[in-house]
Parts: structure tokens; C-alpha cells; sequence
């Protein structure tokens, strides 16, 4: 590396050091509250940034969140392909994949039909109907990062956040009992749990406290919708090149470098050579880096903005995450 380079590199990192300094000493805050307390660690960080959010403004710190909020995140959901091998999806068959093609591919186009109804564009009914679909909080945060700027993607991402973990949590409590009520055998109730609940870490709550096979089973299914965040982060990348650059006049990639990350690591993973020890590693650096992210993009967002944003975007989510459960359960009432 060159002189200059070398130079170069550190005015960068300090300018970015206070910034993401602080990012971290939230996330390792929200990470301690939700040890504790057993709520999702993405909406602690969330409220933590909040409270935190004159730090954003004019100052030593708005560089550094800027960088955290951004490409943090980027690596946080490439680091997600690590999750998935393509092992665990043929164990279960084509039923649980054809079953989780079609909900994901539905929900999206009914939450966008129904956005576009409500009087919001089409895109924040993507945004809702991914994270709703796929796997949460993350899949929110990923398709974002795909989807092209505009005034109000910052709040919409933060709003379709909170909203799919509150969602989430609920639903850990709520799914098992619905499970048990419709006489679910421990495979069909995993397939159930896995196909709707929004976040891993609550798929995995609710799956074990049935049994350890609905456990293994909701798991599996649930990787095989992360699985859907690439093509469903593709068809985002192909609707920002429609809509023109951000800057400058330059088309964005087809496919973005963290999907291609996504990508690579999720055939990596999959040919069993990766020792459990990278693999545990890599998918705590994952959270990590997302958990980070909210923390920062909580931290960019003024909590005016977010008061105003009225009942309909409420009952879009709550609309969306009913409709998977039916959508769900009458699929595999049809043999899916």
C-alpha cells in the first residue's frame, strides 16, 4: 500500500471511527437487554438508535452512522447466505419449497396490490410484503438496501422493522397454540411455524417449545425462505434500474455485491467442507453487523416523522401477516 494510500485510509477510518464506535456500543446494549428480557434484539437496537438520534445531525458521529447504516448492512445480509445449505432444502423434499415459492411470491404481490389500494406506493408494499414473506427484520434491511432512494425509504424501513418484530414476537406466542388447536402433527406444525413466523430467532422459539422435531422442521423451512431473498433482492435491483440511478446518472448493478456475497457463501456452505466453528462465526458476525445497522439507522431517523405515519400502514402489516397464515394453512389443507 502506498504512502498515500495508507493516508488516505486513515483520515477515512477516523472519520468513521466515532460513528460506528457508537453504533456498536448500542447494539452491545440492545444485545444485553434482549439476553435479559427475551424481547427481539432488532427492536431493542431500534429504540436504543432513537434515543439516540441528535447524534446523526451536524457532527463527529453523522459520517461514521452514515457508513453503518449502509454498508454494514450490505455485509450483514451477505453474511446471511452461511445460513443455507442446499442439503437442508432437498431433505424436505419439493412440497416445503414449492410451498415457500408460492407464499413469498403471493404475499408480495397481494402487499403490493393492497399498498397501492391504500394509497402508498407500490415499493413500501414490497418493503412490508418481503419482510412479511421472507425472514423479518432482515429481509426488510435487505430489500432496502436494494430498492431505490426516495424521501420516505429511511421511515418506511424503520416502520416495516418494528412492525415485523413486534409481529414476530407475537406470533412465537400466538402460533404454537394455533398449531395445537388444528391438530398439527410436529412436522406439519414445523412447516406451519416456519412458513409464517417473520424472524429466525423466533421460529426457532417457537418451534423447539413444541417438540425437537417441529424444531428441526421449522427451521428448515424458514432457511428455505432466507433462501428467497435473493431472487426477491434481483427482482428490487432490476425495478431501481428501471427507475434510473441514484446519482450521477449510473445504473445500479443487476445483481448488488452483497448478493453475489449472499450467493457465494450459500454454495460455500453448502458443499459440508466449512467447519462448524466458521459457520457459528460467521452467522454471529451476521447478526452482528445487522444488529449494528438498526442501531444506526434508528439513531438517523427523527421520531416526528415516524408519529405521523397513521393507522394505515398498521393495518397493512397486520393485514399481510393474517394473510399469510391463511394463505398458509390452506396450502398445505391442498397438499403443499
Amino acid at each position: 500500500m502506498s504512502a498515500i494510500a495508507l493516508t488516505q485510509f486513515n483520515v477515512r477510518a477516523r472519520e468513521l471511527a466515532p460513528g460506528i464506535t457508537v453504533s456498536l456500543v448500542v447494539a452491545a446494549a440492545a444485545t444485553f437487554l434482549s439476553e435479559h428480557y427475551g424481547a427481539p434484539v432488532m427492536l431493542f437496537a431500534l429504540l436504543l438508535g432513537l434515543s439516540l438520534n441528535f447524534l446523526a445531525g451536524e457532527g463527529k458521529c453523522k459520517v461514521g452512522i452514515e457508513f453503518t447504516a449502509r454498508t454494514v448492512l450490505r455485509i450483514g445480509v451477505a453474511l446471511l447466505g452461511m445460513r443455507i445449505t442446499l442439503e437442508q432444502i432437498a431433505a424436505l423434499g419439493w412440497k416445503p419449497l414449492a410451498l415457500v415459492v408460492t407464499l413469498v411470491v403471493v404475499t408480495i404481490l397481494v402487499s403490493v396490490v393492497a399498498a397501492k389500494a391504500l394509497g402508498f406506493q407500490r415499493l413500501f408494499g414490497m418493503l412490508t410484503g418481503g419482510a412479511t414473506a421472507i425472514c423479518g427484520a432482515s429481509a426488510a434491511l435487505a430489500l432496502a438496501a436494494a430498492l431505490p432512494n426516495h424521501p420516505q425509504k429511511e421511515r418506511a424501513t424503520l416502520f416495516t422493522v418494528i412492525g415485523v418484530s413486534a409481529l414476530s414476537t407475537l406470533a412465537m406466542i400466538l402460533y404454537p397454540m394455533i398449531a395445537n388447536a388444528l391438530g398439527l402433527s410436529p412436522q406439519e406444525a414445523g412447516v406451519f411455524l416456519g412458513a409464517t413466523i417473520h424472524d429466525v430467532a423466533q421460529v426457532v422459539g417457537a418451534g423447539y417449545s413444541m417438540s425437537p422435531e417441529t424444531g428441526d422442521t421449522a427451521t428448515v423451512v424458514k432457511l428455505m425462505r432466507v433462501a428467497m431473498l435473493l431472487p426477491v433482492i434481483v427482482a428490487a435491483a432490476m425495478i431501481t434500474r428501471m427507475q434510473g440511478a441514484e446519482t450521477g446518472g449510473q445504473r445500479p448493478p443487476l445483481l448488488p455485491w452483497f448478493a453475489v456475497g449472499f450467493l457465494i457463501l450459500a454454495c460455500v456452505n453448502s458443499t459440508g467442507w466449512v467447519p462448524a466453528l466458521v459457520q457459528t462465526g460467521v452467522n454471529e458476525a451476521s447478526r452482528w453487523c445487522l444488529v449494528v445497522s438498526i442501531a444506526a439507522l434508528g439513531m438517523k431517523t427523527q421520531l416526528k416523522e415516524l408519529a405521523t405515519v397513521g393507522i394505515k400502514p398498521i393495518l397493512l402489516m397486520v393485514g399481510e401477516t393474517v394473510f399469510l397464515v391463511v394463505l398458509v394453512l390452506l396450502l398445505m389443507h391442498w397438499g403443499l
